[in-house]
């Protein structure tokens, strides 16, 4: 099974907010959906949930198309929320599980597993708005997958979240992807991109302009990045040919280069300074390769 997206295009008259995707994202991955606002990510993602028609091209899961009656195979977390503050959590989960067709007695099931995963078993009988954002994002979690879907869209889901929840999180999108869960989720933070996808897409205007395993994209990028820690000339680095940019840290610097050869060169400079704790060729990070990519529309 997987998710196929083929030459899909949604057009607003003669904006153009999606612009002939294709993707096809495999069974049991988590899938990165990156770009800037506004670069097609949510109307893709309504695309797939069937909110809306494209105007051209085919969405299929497991070579069927996503109609109505195939919904209950799909878990949602918008980036808008939508918890009814006036309601109790367990009502508000009963009455989400139902209406994917689940029983009241499987909701409930299912439920007092999430709230214990999540340590919060006493906030069942407690209404949406007396949670703070970080538990009500923790419910609203709970809602996009109370009823088991093979498939779920997860649109910023860590936004609101502090750290701890952030790793409380994280670790229940793996548990579920050890599942056979497929996932896809967008995010503006990288690093948690590189934590849990193999595989990603950047948007860009609507376009994708990066696509693929996230091992085979950094290569592809060619340029690395060389850190440097301790004390010294560090301006003798920055003149070096071949030195793409360099970005000053508390500890050093990060220096990009076009190809590692150059860091021979980098490591050549360090005779002149009075202390090194590290010198380190690292792969291309994935905020970088984001930036060349999308640049300054970027937000």
């Amino acid at each position: 099974m997987s998710l196929s997206i083929r030459e899909v295009s949604k057009r607003y008259g003669e904006f153009t907010a999606v612009n002939e995707l294709s993707l096809q994202i495999p069974k049991g991955e988590v899938f990165g959906f990156l770009g800037a606002n506004g670069a097609g990510k949510t109307t893709t993602f309504r695309m797939i949930l069937g909110l809306i028609e494209p105007t051209s091209g085919h969405i299929q899961w497991n070579d069927k198309s996503l109609t109505y009656s195939r919904s209950h195979l799909v878990g949602y977390l918008p980036e808008e929320r939508g918890l009814y503050p006036k309601l109790k959590v367990k009502d508000q989960l009963v009455y989400l599980g139902r209406l994917r067709g689940m029983k009241k007695a499987n909701v409930l099931q299912e439920m007092e597993h999430w709230l214990s995963r999540f340590n919060i078993p006493q906030y069942a009988s407690k209404k949406v708005e007396e949670l703070s954002k970080g538990n009500q994002q923790k419910i609203q979690f709970i809602a996009s997958v109370i009823h088991r879907p093979e498939l779920l869209i997860l649109d910023e889901p860590f936004s609101g979240l502090d750290p701890v929840n952030v790793e409380v999180l994280k670790e229940a999108v793996l548990d579920l992807k050890k599942r056979g869960t497929t996932i896809v989720f967008s995010s503006h933070r990288m690093e948690h991109v590189e934590e849990l996808c193999e595989y990603l897409c950047i948007m860009h205007h609507g376009t994708p302009v990066v696509y693929g395993r996230l091992p085979e994209i950094k290569r592809s990028f060619g340029k690395k990045n060389v850190v440097v820690h301790g004390k010294g000339p560090f301006e003798r680095i920055t003149e070096l040919e071949g030195v793409v940019k360099v970005k000053k840290t508390v500890e050093g610097m990060i220096v990009q280069i076009q190809h590692e050869s150059v860091s021979q060169l980098i490591f050549q400079e360090l005779k002149h300074f009075s202390f090194v704790s590290k010198f380190a060729v690292e792969e291309p990070s994935l905020n970088d390769i984001f930036i060349e990519k999308v640049g300054a529309s970027y937000e």
